[in-house]
């Protein structure tokens, strides 16, 4: 048998094993995705700013630690300084909220072509885009669009559009620029560069339709932020935007979210395609202990639903900062890590300053703080007596019923030869600068003697216009029985000491009415919400409301003189919804004050005790307040000192 000889095996030249080298390594690398990249970017926020551009406290005309944008600019230079990417975003309410911003928008009005004072220093560091927040409207839409038009860098709002005469809602258009995709350079964590289009959407609450009522009725409209969300974040995605950055000028609502609902933060969070949230309006801190407990709140991580998210609190005084950690191994940028914290300007427990305010601030705006120091400083009248609020939650105060009293000569001589000339007239005002979320120092405290412009700005703080309603006796005491909610229900069987202010209420919404007499029952449940729903039906506080010394009449016709922001609908009062205003007068309620004021010379602030809590035997009732109420107590002899807590504040309780 012949044997078949063994086949040699036979090796291929080396420049074949090299081909074949070269042709697998192309075959893998068509076959399989490239490494994947990582990226860090940081995400950086002011919010709520309110013109207090530099730390300048104009009301007490004195430089403060607590907030200024100039302090946190040095923050934002630190952060940029750490971080290879990074984005800076403002979150609306900018150009109002201090007597810089009524300087340039009424007193001295900006100059056409003229760059806002907020744009010089916004527009130097750089800032990426913006959002229109609810007190940017109100000035009225003309200085807004002036305003916004000396800013380098886009505006966004979505949910806010245009009101044209035939035009439906279908077809209408927006108002302003609802989002914009930025393309930005990036470096990723080994050098390489990437462009990344960045998609940023801006919402405000839907309720400056009635907060600005007068300047935007039949100019815009507004719609429901998650609606327009829903409907805006696809479309974006599908324009190209690979990360996709809500800042919404919205807080975050505990509990359910209704339509058209205010703070709409918790909701957006799980509006499918947003990477990270930026938010404000509320003057909040998150991540913070407030938030803690909510279960869609990681605050280790400072995520809202798995988002991250950030809301810097309000005047400069903590900057928002996000870290993303994205990378692209599914084909697409995702993020796959992130952390937000928010970095403040001063050690709370300390009360220290914790930076150094940048130059730049004071520099690019000498000329327009000159000129508010200028105006603030003019002397009106003169007071016999200091004017504080200290204690204007839980007492009939001089503060409140000095505002009240402007109101009505304003309104008496603006109603003469009217037909409501002959209708009794009352007057609504509340305690705005009480401490709560703007911290332990902001309280009017007017020393006695001259009474200056600032002064008038620290009585009354916002640029509302006066507003009367008709209203019957009921309702009078139902917009009286919403305001009773500031308190908490005091149970006369529990324990002997017991916190009386409801700290969550809105100081600017607890109004008290004079012209009136009424005493407050804080046993009972309060009859309403805090956003006007009915929730007691059977419960009353408001006892004993008196007009003219006789028990209110329901149905009697009053004539109630307030601001633009209550009588449209604010603060959600039942029967007020603008329907029934029927004095719509273009002036401030500042500007009553002032005449008011200049027209009596010299004041001796008092109050007339028309309204009082009631006392529940055997219970202390406390609050807490500015600790420099203390060296007023001796003109208010039903409040005694508990104990000064070393931080700002002091613990008070109601004398018996």
């Amino acid at each position: 048998m012949t044997q078949t000889p063994a086949r040699a095996l036979v090796r291929p030249p080396a420049r074949h094993a090299a081909a074949r080298a070269a042709c697998l390594c192309l075959f893998l690398c068509l076959a399989l995705p490239l490494r994947a990249a990582e990226l860090r970017l940081r995400l950086l926020e002011t919010t709520d700013v309110h013109m207090n551009l530099v730390n300048y406290d104009y009301y007490q005309d004195k430089s403060t630690d607590e907030y200024g944008l100039a302090k946190t600019v040095t923050l934002i230079k630190a952060a940029r300084a750490e971080a290879k990417n990074s984005l800076l975003f403002d979150n609306g309410d900018l150009i109002q909220g201090s007597p810089l911003g009524d300087f340039v928008a009424r007193v001295r009005p900006l100059p056409a072509g003229q760059v806002h004072p907020a744009y010089k220093v916004l527009n130097r560091l750089g800032v990426d885009a913006a959002n229109i927040g609810n007190h940017e409207f109100n000035y009225g839409l003309p200085f807004l669009r002036q305003a916004i038009a000396g800013a380098n860098f886009p505006y966004v709002s979505a949910n806010v559009y245009l009101d044209e005469p035939g035009v439906a809602p279908a077809d209408a258009k927006h108002a302003f620029t609802p989002y914009v995709i930025l393309e930005r350079t990036f470096v990723d964590e080994a050098g390489a560069t990437h462009t990344l289009k960045v998609g940023v959407i801006g919402f405000v609450p839907p309720q400056i339709m009635m907060w600005d009522r007068q300047h935007l009725l039949g100019r815009v409209t507004a719609r429901d932020i998650l609606d327009t969300a829903r409907r805006l974040v696809p479309e974006m995605k599908a324009k190209g935007a690979q990360l996709v950055v809500a800042i919404p000028h919205s807080g975050f609502e505990r509990g359910e979210t209704v339509g058209f609902a205010e703070n709409s933060v918790a909701r957006l969070a799980e509006v499918p395609g947003i990477d990270a949230i930026l938010f404000g309006h509320s003057h909040g801190e998150f991540p913070g202990r407030f938030f803690a407990g909510h279960p869609k709140v990681d605050l280790a991580r400072g995520t809202i639903n798995g988002v991250p998210a950030v809301m810097p609190g309000r005047w400069g005084d903590h900057l928002g900062v996000i870290d993303l950690h994205l990378d692209n191994a599914s084909g697409e940028w995702k993020v796959v890590h992130s952390r937000a914290e928010i970095r403040p300007i001063t050690d709370r427990a300390t009360r220290k300053p914790l930076v150094d305010a940048d130059p730049m601030v004071a520099e690019a705006i000498a000329a327009e703080h000159a000129g508010t120091l200028a105006y603030v400083r003019a002397e009106v009248a003169q007071t016999s007596a200091p004017i504080i609020s200290y204690f204007a939650q839980v007492a009939d105060d001089p503060s409140v019923q000095v505002v009240s009293q402007a109101q009505l000569a304003y309104a008496k001589r603006a109603l003469q030869g009217t037909e409501f000339e002959a209708l009794p007239l009352l007057s609504a005002a509340a305690p705005f600068k009480a401490g709560g979320r703007q911290g332990w120092n902001y309280y009017t405290d007017i020393p006695a003697g001259p009474v200056a412009i600032r002064n008038i700005a620290d009585l009354y703080i916002y640029p509302n216009t006066v507003k009367a309603v008709r209203l019957t006796g009921a309702q009078v005491r139902e917009w009286l029985e919403m305001s009773a909610g500031q308190f908490n229900r005091i149970d006369p069987a529990g324990p002997p000491v017991q916190d009386l202010v409801n700290e969550s209420f809105r100081t600017y919404n607890f109004d008290t009415i004079d012209g009136v007499s009424y005493r407050i029952d804080v046993t009972r449940p309060a009859r309403y919400s805090r956003d006007g729903k009915l929730v007691a039906p059977g419960s009353r506080r408001i006892v004993d409301l008196r007009h003219g010394g006789q028990p209110i009449d329901e149905q009697a016709r009053f004539i109630v003189v307030t601001n633009n922001y209550r009588a449209s609908g604010g603060g959600s009062f039942p029967g007020l919804d603008g329907s029934n205003i029927v004095m719509d007068a273009p002036d401030e309620n500042r500007e009553a004050l002032a005449q008011y004021l200049a027209g009596m010379k010299r004041i001796d602030p008092s109050a007339d005790g028309n309204w009082r809590l009631l006392p529940v035997p055997g219970i202390q009732l406390r609050f807490l307040s500015g600790a420099a109420g203390v060296a007023h107590l001796s003109r208010y002899p039903g409040i005694r000192l508990v104990k000064d807590n070393g931080d700002g504040s002091a613990l008070y309780e109601l004398a018996d």
